[in-house]
């Protein structure tokens, strides 16, 4: 079993002085609520939804994650840290290394359900390939979905927005530029890893999106989110296919789209769309590299799967699905929407275990 050394953390709302206020009564979240809960194609209602100002008890939670290899985890992270902490609950994190390793994340889960853990928040590798742990496990403890889907079996609570919806941003931000019946161009579309959670609602996005553009998928590279692989996908793409006008993908392939743009004098000339937002997607757009990217706001996630997770202990859970709203970052609108719920700090480090 992959687990790997705890990083100890208590009361770091108060080191970082950053996230929500302690007075969760003056506090409320803008959330998304789909009307038919885990139904993501279900119209949504915009919920102000007033977090919880304490756990009744030190609650003890199992967190697990696909990885840490990129920020837009890191993020999830540090809102997960800054809720536990507000709330007063504990949780050991443990992540599997990457969307390959179903195997390890199966087994992280059935872990858990042997620590006699309060609660299991789990980001899954896979839409259906952890749902026969998750029911064995949801018989002892509730299950809380975070970030990325899986299938309803054994689930408690989903803390996520709907992906087809951050594909479908990724697409309208081709076809503005290029509406259907203007002169094609050209694109390579980078989903994610094959089989992951998230990445056939970004898939079917993208492409509804798409038909209303004027663009060509003429390549589609899957593969895991981690950088060193996102940069062989987006080599092999512009070696194979020099004339390529966009690259579209995950957070990391943008990242590394960049790098390679500018040692390949093709920084001009090709363009880079985001399906989501990490630091180095954020700074990518600032500084024009990256066209847009849509935010599902990280932190806030992270802080809401923690939130779902106690009331789902305490038996309050009564919005059993909900997620931030999803906004198009671009150059023109990004120096209006604040990072704090979209980003850790820069000086944020994973944190493994929190004791409260």
């Amino acid at each position: 079993m992959h687990f790997l050394r705890p990083f100890v953390v208590a009361g770091l709302i108060a080191l970082f002085g950053h996230g929500a206020s302690t007075d969760a009564g003056a506090e409320t979240w803008d959330l998304q609520v789909p009307t038919v809960p885990f139904d993501d194609d279900s119209p949504t209602e915009a919920v102000a939804y007033q977090p919880l100002e304490h756990a009744a008890r030190p609650w003890r939670l199992c967190v697990i994650y696909p990885h840490l290899k990129d920020a837009y985890w890191l993020s999830v992270n540090f809102g997960m840290v800054e809720e536990a902490n507000r709330l007063g609950v504990s949780f050991d994190l443990y992540e599997a290394g990457g969307y390959p390793n179903l195997a390890r994340q199966i087994e992280q889960v059935k872990a858990c359900g042997k620590r006699q853990m309060d609660a299991l928040i789990l980001g899954p590798v896979s839409y259906e390939g952890l749902t026969p742990s998750v029911v064995a496990i949801s018989r002892q403890m509730p299950v809380i979905a975070a970030v990325n889907d899986m299938a309803d079996a054994g689930v408690t609570a989903k803390a996520s927005v709907a992906w087809r919806e951050m594909g479908a941003a990724a697409g309208r931000a081709i076809a503005l530029r290029h509406p259907r019946g203007s002169p094609p161009v050209r694109l390579a579309w980078f989903p994610g890893p094959k089989g992951a959670g998230w990445v056939q609602f970004v898939e079917r996005g993208f492409q509804e999106a798409m038909a209303q553009s004027s663009a060509e998928i003429v390549a589609t590279r899957f593969g895991d989110t981690g950088l060193e692989q996102q940069v062989l996908l987006v080599e092999d793409v512009l070696d194979t296919l020099p004339d390529i006008d966009y690259l579209v993908g995950s957070g990391p392939m943008a990242e590394a789209a960049v790098s390679v743009l500018r040692a390949r004098g093709l920084t001009d000339r090709v363009g880079i769309v985001s399906t989501y937002v990490s630091h180095g997607v954020h700074r990518g757009i600032k500084r024009g590299r990256i066209l847009a990217a849509p935010t599902d706001f990280a932190v806030l996630q992270g802080r809401l799967a923690v939130e779902l997770a106690v009331r789902a202990i305490e038996g309050k859970l009564t919005i059993p699905h909900a997620g931030p709203r999803i906004v198009t970052l671009t150059l023109q609108n990004i120096d209006t929407i604040g990072t704090a719920e979209s980003l850790a700090p820069a000086s944020f480090v994973p944190v493994f275990k929190v004791v409260n």
